[in-house]
């Protein structure tokens, strides 16, 4: 009898525990939590459109490299705090994120698209209509069988005739030293490191050419990165038409911050253009518009470079292809972006503190604006108004700038809540 029980028993628990092992995280019940990190789902409760993402518009965009961490939840859109996980609204830029590698300690990113997707649908409109003659049509199909692309297939290697008339500043004037390295660096390849495209297939050629027509962003944060020095956010990844990288918060929501912050942020700016000016790649930077969204600030408050778009490149060391006769080699990947007559300035006319006056005359006027003693603003305001004047001899301009880091110096003190430089400021000399 008492086997008979136990036999029972014993056979009732294994169909109990087969029975519970049907329900999702019961795991997680058994230990008190529900976080769908503790186990596997056996069917998450949201649902990725290809066109959320622009996957649906492939190889029309900027690549694949991340996706499988948005499949895995290992990117996070903020709204999926909440039990029931809903994609964000699809006519955003810019998405708060967080993003992991052990699902276990997660860090905020940045997910952010290259254009509206307003913009994007009127330029997948126009491709249609320009090259197809139709209202729509493959994206993908229509931009393969163009005369540039044809000659993408061909090449071996990136040269100057093949991104002109492209609309990005960074392609303006470019050097064969700077395109190599642009294909020695792209990151949406699995083998980058040489300068020729041998190891990028035919889909891979076409998404740098669309990345490079649309918005050079992302392929400015993969040349220069970050871990080089370099005053860029990390690029983490792209999926479709999003990217992924490290998140931060726009200078100007810093414009109302303590005096001493306010010095120490605009000291860092000034050294930021100072590099893009003289570097020891012999790289010279400029921006051809910048507002207070341009920058970002790391939570440490490092200060870097948010928005490279508008970031044009000048190679001090091997001189430029020059294209003044851009305008005869446009085509629709010139017009993908920005309108097709737009007129775009010369090499030879860019000033080499062209961005030390936008930043004088635009960004720093806000952030230092009455914010110290009178004396001390007063010397500001001064330095600055020099500074910003794109009529005086560029040595003016550089000197004002210099005279305005000199005044600031003394402002910002060494403190733990500049996480970005504390404690190697205590024993600095300089400091």
């Amino acid at each position: 009898m008492k086997s008979y029980l136990y036999c029972h028993y014993s056979n009732f628990v294994v169909w109990l525990l087969s029975f519970l092992c049907f329900i999702p995280n019961f795991s997680g019940i058994l230990e008190g939590k529900t976080s769908p990190t503790s186990s596997p789902r056996v069917k998450p409760s949201y649902s990725f459109g290809r066109a959320f993402l622009g996957l649906d518009k492939c190889n029309a965009c900027i690549g694949t490299s991340i996706c499988k961490k948005f499949f895995k939840e290992e990117i996070r859109f903020d709204s999926w705090l909440s039990s029931h996980l809903k994609l964000p609204l699809n006519y955003l830029t810019c998405y708060s994120g967080n993003y992991t590698d052990d699902t276990k300690s997660w860090r905020p990113v940045e997910i952010s698209r290259l254009m509206t997707k307003y913009q994007h649908d009127q330029s997948d409109k126009r491709i249609c209509t320009s090259l197809t003659f139709a209202k729509s049509c493959s994206i993908e199909r229509a931009l393969w069988k163009t005369e540039r692309f044809q000659k993408w297939l061909k090449a071996k290697r990136l040269t100057p005739v093949l991104v002109q008339g492209l609309p990005s500043p960074l392609l303006r004037c470019p050097s064969q030293r700077l395109l190599d390295r642009i294909v020695r660096r792209y990151a949406e390849v699995p083998d980058a490191g040489s300068i020729f495209m041998d190891h990028f297939s035919d889909r891979d050629k076409l998404r740098l050419l669309y990345t490079l027509s649309v918005n050079a962003h992302p392929i400015i944060l993969q040349i220069f990165p970050e871990a080089e020095g370099w005053p860029f956010p990390k690029y983490l990844g792209s999926c479709g038409r999003l990217i992924v990288s490290t998140s931060t918060r726009p200078l100007k929501e810093c414009y109302s911050v303590s005096p001493d912050m306010a010095a120490d942020l605009a000291l860092q700016l000034l050294a930021i253009i100072s590099s893009m000016m003289n570097n020891d790649l012999n790289y010279f930077f400029y921006f051809t518009y910048v507002d207070a969204n341009t920058f970002g600030v790391f939570n440490n408050g490092y200060l870097f470079v948010r928005d490279a778009s508008r970031l044009g490149i000048i190679d001090m060391q091997e001189g430029t292809s020059l294209m003044e006769d851009q305008q005869e080699h446009y085509d629709i990947f010139s017009c993908l972006a920005v309108d097709c007559q737009s007129v775009f300035p010369s090499c030879n006319s860019i000033k080499h503190t062209q961005s030390l006056i936008m930043v004088c005359e635009k960004i720093l006027p806000e952030l230092l604006k009455e914010k110290f003693l009178p004396y001390v603003q007063e010397e500001i305001d001064s330095a600055l108004a020099i500074c910003a004047d794109s009529f005086l001899a560029q040595q003016k301009v550089i000197s004002a700038a210099q005279k305005l880091a000199e005044i600031l110096k003394p402002l910002r003190p060494c403190h733990s809540h500049f996480a970005y430089r504390y404690p190697d400021c205590k024993y600095d000399a300089k400091w």
